[in-house]
């Protein structure tokens, strides 16, 4: 059926819902180039201040999803399982969930992203590791899936057009805080993976785009209704993001925390235990892949069995597996030749942090990209030396700023510094995971 886009407009700018139909006809339009930007980025905006239904923004997904190609994994005949986090500072853990998982004889069709904004991501990490393939093509990954478990890779553009054009709009049009087209850009391509469960990391706090609780909340429970609309089993885990995770932001020394942890060994003179917070928060987001995905009868089960994972080696062994299969090579990742010191300036606990300015300053140094363009330099990072409320005297090392040059250090150190709050009250630390959401 044809419709007219400008009528398209006005409906959503009233306030109305759409159907599939008329979804099918904008979103299939737009990738085909009959429906230009100008009317596509009205349409957005009528969104962005309008909203939509519940069922409304399901079907936008199942629109998004199936503009490109989805994968089919049926033929392996188990549950197919995958982690989505919304990303934040030092978030490591899909390093160690997908060998993990696909060690407990889960399958993990993993497509990950890059860094967007102050966050990193996946794929700058594992380009830290030489030689390592994030392009795969879709018979590649999917051969891999069948033949290891996992493979971990970028998006390509058979996958999702409609979110890779309507993101890049929604970029320049101040529509990306939009809830509804968050959740269906998220959801798009976790489904077209072919997966059977899912798993959400919904972080909150100062490093996290959802900033409070409440908004973490909302996100959550708008990413479940989409799944449980799709018929996917999925649980969600609220997640503290006021502070690093783990010891490390960057690229080649988060993968060598990783390593660390897969092989209960020291990392750049760090011992494994110092590593705990990154560790805790694999296992517990492996516990619900397992449950999710029926190899375990409960989360206190998958968390047992999770750690028996680790512990035996069997995690690092699988990881090991993948970079053989795609190509990295594990003993020539680098490691950081310059170092600079940042002390505390005054005594007391650490009470703060601005998190996202850490993100930033690590992108300073050359850890992730101001532009498209830039290059990324593997080494450049942070090395956390104080977790909140830790005690600190003056003239004790709070950061160390790491890198293959002394690239903008004395900015990333001023940076760092305002963004630590010390004070002479100890806080109170909540727990790393505040909520676990389960259809």
């Amino acid at each position: 059926m044809t419709y007219f886009p400008a009528e398209l407009i006005k409906k959503k700018r009233a306030g109305l819902a759409h159907d599939r139909a008329e979804l099918e006809f904008l979103i299939n339009g737009f990738v085909a180039g009959t429906i230009p930007d100008y009317q596509m980025a009205a349409w957005l905006m009528a969104v962005f201040f309008k909203g939509m239904t519940a069922t409304e923004t399901s079907e936008l997904t199942h629109v998004m999803l199936h503009s490109g190609r989805t994968l089919d994994f049926s033929s392996l005949h188990k549950p197919v399982v995958d982690k989505h986090s919304t990303g934040g500072v030092g978030d490591k853990t899909s390093l160690i969930l997908a060998p993990l998982v696909a060690a407990a004889g889960i399958p993990v069709p993993m497509i990950a992203g890059r860094g967007l904004g102050h966050t990193g991501g996946t794929l700058d990490k594992l380009e830290a590791l030489p030689g390592f393939r994030i392009a795969l093509s879709l018979d590649e990954f999917q051969a891999q899936v069948a033949a290891l478990g996992t493979a971990l890779t970028g998006q390509t553009a058979e996958i999702c057009p409609a979110d890779k054009r309507i993101y890049a709009l929604r970029d320049v049009t101040g529509t990306i805080e939009s809830l509804p087209l968050i959740c269906a850009s998220i959801m798009s391509k976790k489904l077209a993976e072919g997966i059977n469960g899912l798993v959400l990391d919904v972080k909150h706090g100062s490093g996290a785009f959802m900033k409070t609780v409440e908004q973490a909340d909302l996100l959550a429970d708008k990413l479940m209704e989409i799944g449980q609309h799709h018929g996917k089993r999925v649980i969600a885990l609220l997640t503290r993001m006021d502070e690093p995770l783990g010891r490390f932001i960057g690229n080649a020394v988060e993968v060598g925390e990783c390593i660390a942890i897969m092989k209960n060994e020291p990392y750049l003179g760090r011992p494994p235990e110092d590593f705990a917070d990154t560790r805790e928060l694999t296992l517990e987001l492996a516990a619900a892949m397992l449950w999710v995905g029926g190899a375990s009868p409960s989360l206190e089960h998958g968390r047992a069995q999770a750690e028996d994972l680790l512990v035996s080696g069997k995690a690092w062994q699988k990881f090991a597996e993948i970079c053989r299969a795609q190509g990295g090579q594990l003993e020539q990742l680098p490691t950081p030749t310059v170092r600079q010191v940042v002390r505390s300036t005054a005594n007391g606990y650490v009470a703060a942090y601005d998190t996202e300015k850490l993100g930033l300053a690590a992108i300073a140094m050359g850890g992730g990209r101001l532009k498209t363009s830039d290059v990324i330099d593997p080494v450049a990072g942070i090395e956390v030396h104080k977790k909140l409320g830790d005690a600190v005297v003056e003239g004790e090392t709070l950061f160390t700023l790491l890198g293959g040059s002394r690239r903008s250090f004395d900015e990333a150190s001023a940076m760092v510094v305002a963004a630590t709050t010390i004070s002479l009250q100890k806080p109170v630390v909540p727990s790393l995971i505040t909520k676990r959401k389960v259809i």
